[in-house]
């Protein structure tokens, strides 16, 4: 008969986060299949674990997952955690996962630490949809196009950054996706814990002066709501005048929506139904 591979979460810092169940789990499996070898080792050291690691990181992962997958074969029990939280969240896995699985192996989470949640619910912005984008794109053409892409979700968005990013990044979200109340969080469960909450605009002048030796992801939480500074909202034929106004100085029709949407705190999507239905009355 097959094995079992294990998806066990380990803690995203502090070293109390961990369950009895992992413990148990690492202690017992065959393998464990890590990112890094000395930084797992490292933490097993700790709860005196003395299996056997492997590595299995972005690099090895295709190859590593084939070999992981003959063992599961043989009946081999494999335990996959990632540096910090669990494993397959913006980590390697979801090939090993697949091959586990089309081997006729038992896939078993053991649930723990994940950081996008352990931000999300501190934040104080609304929990009960979010979407999770894993970490943004580098370059700042795709980061816009990102934020694009998510403009008019209605949940909570939630992305990684890095730290000597996260100013573009904020600066980028503001510009793209408007005023709006966001969280920044780092160093979770750790000693140097922090969570700082603002809009868009206060959190990227924050940031902008970061020290540039801060260490580690952070997690950047946006609440879905932009901020239209208690104004009442605008009428459609407000809205028409506006975008007429932008295409008379020369800009198309996209632009002058999204300009006129931007400035009178409506969603693109809200924006093109009102001109859409404005001008199909005139028509």
């Amino acid at each position: 008969m097959a094995g079992t591979l294990y998806l066990v979460a380990t803690p995203i810092g502090n070293l109390e986060d961990i369950t009895q169940r992992a413990l148990r789990i690492l202690a017992e499996v065959n393998v464990i299949a890590c990112e890094d070898t000395r930084h797992t080792g490292a933490m097993l050291k700790h709860y005196g674990i003395k299996s056997k690691l492997v590595s299995y990181h972005e690099h090895n992962e295709r190859e590593r997952a084939d070999e992981l997958g003959r063992l599961l074969e043989t009946g081999a029990s494999i335990a996959l955690v990632s540096d910090a939280g669990t494993p397959g969240i913006s980590d390697p896995g979801f090939r090993l996962v697949n091959i586990a699985r089309n081997k006729g192996a038992a896939v078993v989470p053991v649930p723990g630490a994940t950081a996008f949640v352990s931000a999300l619910i501190s934040s104080g912005l609304a929990t009960d949809q979010f979407f999770f984008g894993g970490f943004l794109p580098a370059r700042a053409q795709q980061r816009r196009a990102r934020f694009e892409e998510v403009r008019d979700f209605r949940s909570t968005l939630i992305f990684y950054e890095t730290p000597h990013r996260i100013a573009a990044a904020l600066a980028d979200a503001l510009e793209v996706l408007g005023e709006r109340e966001a969280a920044v969080a780092r160093e979770l469960t750790k000693l140097h814990e922090e969570i700082v909450r603002g809009r868009l605009s206060e959190l990227a002048r924050k940031f902008a002066s970061v020290d540039s030796a801060v260490r580690g992801e952070m997690v950047l939480v946006i609440d879905r709501t932009v901020i239209n500074e208690g104004v009442v909202q605008k009428p459609v034929s407000d809205i028409v005048s506006r975008v007429n106004e932008l295409e008379g100085e020369g800009m198309d029709t996209r632009a002058a929506m999204k300009k006129a949407a931007r400035e009178m705190g409506l969603t693109r999507s809200e924006a093109y139904r009102r001109l859409a239905a404005a001008r199909g009355r005139h028509e």
